[in-house]
């Protein structure tokens, strides 16, 4: 019902049950007048056959055939419209007379066998009636007690009288057609009152709705119209008013909008004339930071250069013949210097943080000697304040970890450096433990605590505020640009991990910061080295129980008998093999009668180390001719300490000699590499390590070489011009003789994730720029061991010690080099003779020209610069080449080109010393 309309619903209403109900009535009534006309004809029948049975029974008594027949006859005519034949049968079944000789009277008869009916029967065959009625003696009429037998004597036969029901149909089909007349008349009168109670009701709903829907489009001046009845008048005045309403509605609406969007065009007329205005604050607010980016370049470029000068010749004369004193001030000299240094890039790195400009680095390096170097550094000056200074690496920490080693140790300088400032007496404390470790990374934590002023709460707000100390007296007091907390906030946030402190005035502070840091696993570390210590006695002496507790956890990973005591008295008297000593850090100098105490200790031990407060090294010679094996600085550490255990003369492995060197492994090695430096550098390296060495400058060449050579192993550069290094790994695999030679990258991008994609692309090994010996070595032994080995876990990557940024580092150099001088020497005026070069493109692109091959460019002067001992202008080309494959403008990178500019003239004015130094006088 709910698919049609109100019209067709209000007919369907009205007109079913009218319907419904005549049809009742009509088939009620038909039914009744039908069987009603039947049962008159058999009353009929009745009143005929009865009178007759009566009149029959003196003609059957003397069976006088024709006095019956003429009264079955004369009925017969009379009632001929209803009576087709009468016949009067004896009481033996027979026939006595009829009133129609002609028809077939077997079907008035009763069947052989039957009784004579005793009372009125009525039979019917199909339109025939036949009512039978027994002709009974007056005479002899039974009793209602005589039995059937008395009966059947006393019956004379039985009457049959044949009725014809056609006789009543035409009747019936009279009544029928007057009831169907009567229905369909019904239902014209209820038609004629649908149509004008629909015309009445849904004719004005149909114009109501249709009103409505105009409204609805927008026509608000539609209105209903009509006269209506009742309730249907009032919902069209409803209506009415409606419209008139939302009419009103919509013109006050109309003149509120445009009321709106005249104000809103004045608006947008006034933010125009502000955006202009803020182009304009912009466009001077660029030129702002580009000069602002120009004068720190500048001043860097100013500042830097004298410094690394003094620097510089500071340690060139460092190297020669000194005094004691003339050493230390020197070392002074040089101190101050850094220091200066230090406040000149905290500014820098201040301003890269800020840009988000600053990349990290991503390679592997010893984490306790990264460490050591800080300690080192700083522990003069916590030693001239009468500081105890202590480092305590917990043994499970990892050694070997791949990350930025500079970037963790100017996070540790700055926090050690501020304990240092505001500690006047007591400890200085540095703890690092390990809070959690997978199979590819750690978390570290590292607590620096002091005994110092401590910061007051309404102080600890301000804290990591950039320029701003505790307040001011503090600041006039001590000194400082009031960047060192901001930056090493913002590294470590860099590093992936947080920073917070606890203090409390005048109780001391402790600083904390966890990183995050990836694992070198892969690290052969020598551990047979401790077997040398197996059954020896140590006795330590200290007194601080900080220091003391650092050098025990230490020693606790040796296989050393340790006896501790806090002074040479407390030791049982026995003989030692080792005697370490911890000098007071408050001991100004050495008392008069140290030599008696000296003798006492050669006494208990054949071998005496000291740790020495740093102000105290100057008498560090004296003590070593008095029969001291060594002196070190406190506070000992483990990278200093243990080489000395070990009766090493110095820190760190000196170059083997030819002849202790190992045989060559028997392998044939290609290396592909586009940059000659560091073709030479690796063809140097393989030189000592296998039986023969091919070196290719390209892809195409590396590919020509391949097929005419048998190799065993090729070392390939990744990126460089014509074919890159993984495109022709793949073709030379795809020579017969080459399917199966391991391919190993080598590459200086030692990001996470490269090299994963370097596996996938068909790469056997994995190298990591700057390649050292130890790395080098490795990688061919397993490749010797395992012709296809699996894809490595892990980077197989050596750790490097990281020096302090300078413009050319000669220690680092020489180490890049193997300790080969002249390899080094050769390395770094290779890569002075490419730096002009690489200034003149530069040049022209500052000056508005276009150069789609610089990153090609940049990425070379990167790997030389890997090899050369120039880390500062290394870390400016890294973070160059980053911007640039991430499609930065020329424009977006002119502060960096600027100090690019100033490395170059840096380092170029750096390398004059020791390539002058090679010329030698004829």
């Amino acid at each position: 019902m709910t698919k049609y309309s109100l019209r067709a619903r209000m007919m369907i209403l009205i007109l079913a049950p009218t319907l419904l109900i005549g049809l009742l009535l009509s088939t009620f009534f038909v039914v009744h007048r039908y069987n009603e006309l039947q049962n008159q004809l058999v009353d009929s029948g009745a009143s005929i056959i009865e009178p007759l049975a009566v009149a029959s029974e003196y003609g059957m008594t003397f069976n006088n055939r024709e006095a019956v027949r003429q009264l079955v006859s004369l009925l017969h005519r009379r009632h001929s419209d209803i009576v087709r034949s009468i016949t009067v049968f004896d009481h033996d079944n027979k026939l006595f007379v009829t009133s129609n000789y002609h028809r077939n009277y077997s079907q008035l008869q009763i069947s052989d066998g039957m009784p004579i009916p005793s009372e009125l029967m009525l039979t019917r065959y199909g339109d025939e009636l036949i009512l039978r009625t027994p002709i009974i003696s007056e005479n002899n009429s039974p009793d209602e007690n005589d039995n059937a037998s008395s009966l059947k004597s006393n019956s004379l036969g039985y009457i049959a009288i044949e009725l014809d029901l056609n006789s009543v149909r035409l009747q019936q089909y009279k009544e029928v057609f007057i009831s169907t007349l009567l229905l369909l008349l019904c239902l014209c009168i209820a038609i004629l009152f649908a149509y004008r109670l629909m015309r009445d009701v849904t004719g004005p709903i149909r114009n109501m709705v249709n009103t409505v829907d105009r409204i609805r489009r927008g026509q608000l001046d539609s209105r209903v119209e009509g006269h209506m009845l009742g309730e249907l008048d009032m919902l069209k005045n409803g209506i009415n008013s409606m419209a008139m309403s939302l009419t009103a509605y919509h013109e006050e609406m109309q003149q509120n909008i445009d009321q709106a969007t005249s104000d809103l065009r004045e608006t947008l007329e006034q933010m125009e004339i502000q955006n202009v205005e803020l182009d304009l604050a912009k466009k001077r607010a660029q030129e702002a930071a580009r000069i602002k980016s120009e004068f720190l370049a500048n001043m860097s470029h100013e500042l830097r250069t004298p410094l690394n000068g003094v620097i510089g010749f500071t340690r060139q004369t460092l190297k020669t013949a000194l005094s004691p004193t003339q050493s230390d001030y020197l070392q002074t000299i040089e101190r101050s210097a850094n220091n200066l240094l230090t406040i000149i890039n905290d500014v820098l790195d201040f301003s890269k943080l800020e840009a988000g400009k600053l990349v990290l680095e991503h390679i592997p390096f010893s984490l306790r000697e990264t460490l050591d170097e800080v300690v080192v550094l700083l522990a003069n000056s916590a030693h001239e304040k009468g500081l105890e200074l202590t480092i305590n690496v917990q043994n499970n920490v990892p050694e070997y970890v791949i990350g930025d080693s500079m970037r963790l140790q100017q996070v540790v300088t700055n926090l050690l450096g501020n304990a240092i400032k505001f500690t006047e007496n007591g400890n200085i404390d540095i703890n690092v433990e390990l809070r959690s470790q997978d199979n590819l990374h750690a978390e570290l934590e590292v607590q620096i605590h002091d005994t110092g002023i401590g910061i007051s709460e309404r102080q600890q707000s301000q804290l990591f505020q950039a320029f701003r100390q505790a307040d001011a007296s503090i600041s006039r007091r001590h000194g400082g640009t009031g960047l060192g907390l901001v930056i090493t906030q913002k590294l470590v946030k860099e590093m992936g991990g947080d920073i917070s402190f606890y203090s409390q005035l005048n109780r001391g502070s402790t600083f904390w910061f966890h990183v995050n840091i990836e694992l070198n696993d892969n690290y052969l570390a020598s551990l047979g080295a401790m077997d040398r210590l197996e059954g020896k006695r140590l006795a330590y002496v200290e007194l601080n129980p900080a220091a003391a507790k650092a050098t025990l956890e230490i020693l606790s990973t040796t296989p050393l008998h340790v006896t501790h005591g806090t002074h040479l008295a407390q030791l049982p008297e026995e003989h030692f093999d080792i005697l370490l000593l911890g000098v007071p850090v408050k001991l100004r100098q050495m008392p008069p009668n140290y030599q008696d105490s000296l003798d006492k200790m050669l006494q208990m031990s054949d071998r005496v180390i000291l740790a020495l407060p740093s102000h105290l090294q100057i008498d560090a010679e004296g003590l070593k001719h008095s029969g001291v094996q060594a002196c070190l600085i406190k506070p000992v550490s483990s990278v200093r300490l243990m080489p000395l255990l070990l009766d090493y003369r110095e820190h760190g492995s000196l170059p083997v000699p030819e002849e202790k060197r190992g045989p060559r492994l028997p392998l044939t090695v290609m290396a592909v590499d586009d940059n000659p430096a560091n073709l030479k550098l690796i063809g140097a390296l393989l030189e000592e390590q296998v039986e023969r060495t091919i070196l290719c400058h390209s892809g195409v060449e590396a590919i020509a070489v391949a097929r005419e050579q048998d190799l065993d192993v090729i070392l390939m550069d990744i990126q460089m011009p014509e074919i890159d290094g993984i495109r022709t790994s793949e073709l030379i695999h795809q020579q017969p003789r080459h399917t199966k030679t391991p391919i190993v990258a080598v590459t200086a991008h030692a990001i996470t994730g490269e090299r994963e994609y370097l596996m996938k692309a068909g790469m056997e090994d994995y190298l990591a720029k700057p390649i050292d010996e130890a790395m080098l070595k490795r990688v061919l032994t397993r490749q010797l061991a395992f012709p296809k080995p699996p894809l490595p876990q892990q980077d197989l990557m050596s750790p490097v010690s990281n020096e302090p940024l300078k413009s050319l580092d000669w220690p680092l150099a020489l180490r890049q080099s193997a300790n080969k001088e002249d390899l080094a020497r050769d390395l770094l005026q290779m890569l002075v003779e490419f730096l002009p070069q690489v200034s003149d493109r530069v040049h022209a692109i500052m000056e508005g020209g276009t150069d789609d091959t610089m990153l090609a460019l940049i990425h070379k002067l990167h790997g030389s610069c890997s090899y050369s001992g120039v880390p500062r202008l290394k870390q400016i080309c890294f973070y160059i080449e980053q911007r640039l494959r991430q499609n930065a403008r020329n424009e977006d990178l002119e502060p960096e080109w600027l100090e690019l500019l100033d490395e170059i003239e840096n380092v170029c004015n750096a390398a004059k010393i020791h390539l002058q130094s090679d010329i030698k006088p004829k």
